[in-house]
C-alpha cells in the first residue's frame, strides 16, 4: 500500500472512531474494523490471490478500500453489499479518494438476497461484517458461492461471541469447513471451505 493511501486510511479510521464516540444509536455508528483486522484482510487476499472478494457490510468503505488495495495488487476487485444507500454513497466518495474506486462495485442491496442469487463457487474471499443475527440464514449460501479452498472472514468473533453463537454452532457442525478464530482486533473467525 503507497503512503498517501495509508496515510487517507489513518485519516478515516480516526474520523469513524470520533464519529461513533457521539452516536447513541450502535445502528448510526460506522463501526470500522480495528486496523489489525484490516491489514490481515490485506494479507489474506494478497496469500490467497483472492482476485474475487466479496464484502458483507460496507459502512463508510473503510474495509473496503484495504480490500481493494490488495485486491488489485492481485488482479481481482471486490463487490461490497451495503443495505443503507447512505453508506453507499459515503463509502463511493471515500473509495474515489482512495484510488481503488476501479477495484470496487458498491451496491446498496440486502446480503440475503445477493448470496442467494450467486452462482455456486464465484467467490475467493467473503468478508462478513454486517448484522450478526442475519448470519445463520446466510451459511448456506455463504458455503456454496465460495470456491473450493475459498476463505470466509467473519469480523467481531470476540467482541459479539454471544450473538455469533448460533452461528459458531453451525460453522463448528458443518463437515467440510476447517475454522480457527485469530485474537485480532474485535476477533476473526477464519473458515475455510474444503477442496
Amino acid at each position: 500500500m503507497n503512503d498517501a493511501r495509508r496515510q487517507f486510511l489513518d485519516e478515516l479510521y480516526a474520523h469513524g472512531r470520533e464519529y461513533d464516540s457521539h452516536q447513541e444509536d450502535r445502528l448510526e455508528r460506522l463501526r470500522n474494523v480495528e486496523p489489525e483486522t484490516a491489514e490481515l484482510l490485506g494479507v489474506l487476499v494478497r496469500a490467497l490471490q483472492a482476485r474475487r472478494v466479496l464484502e458483507v457490510g460496507t459502512s463508510n468503505g473503510y474495509s473496503t478500500i484495504w480490500l481493494a488495495d490488495a485486491a488489485e495488487a492481485v488482479g481481482g476487485a471486490v463487490v461490497s453489499l451495503e443495505i443503507e444507500p447512505e453508506r453507499t454513497a459515503q463509502a463511493l466518495g471515500n473509495v474515489t479518494r482512495a484510488g481503488v474506486k476501479h477495484a470496487v462495485d458498491l451496491r446498496t442491496q440486502d446480503a440475503g438476497q445477493a448470496l442467494a442469487s450467486y452462482d455456486d463457487a464465484s467467490w475467493d474471499l467473503i468478508f462478513l461484517d454486517a448484522e450478526r443475527p442475519a448470519y445463520v440464514s446466510y451459511w448456506p449460501d455463504l458455503l456454496r458461492v465460495l470456491v473450493p479452498c475459498g476463505l470466509l472472514v467473519v469480523d467481531n468473533a470476540l467482541s459479539h461471541a454471544k450473538e455469533l453463537v448460533d452461528f459458531s454452532e453451525l460453522v463448528y457442525g458443518t463437515e467440510g469447513v476447517t475454522s480457527t478464530l485469530l485474537t485480532v482486533g474485535a476477533g476473526a473467525l477464519l473458515i475455510v471451505k474444503s477442496a
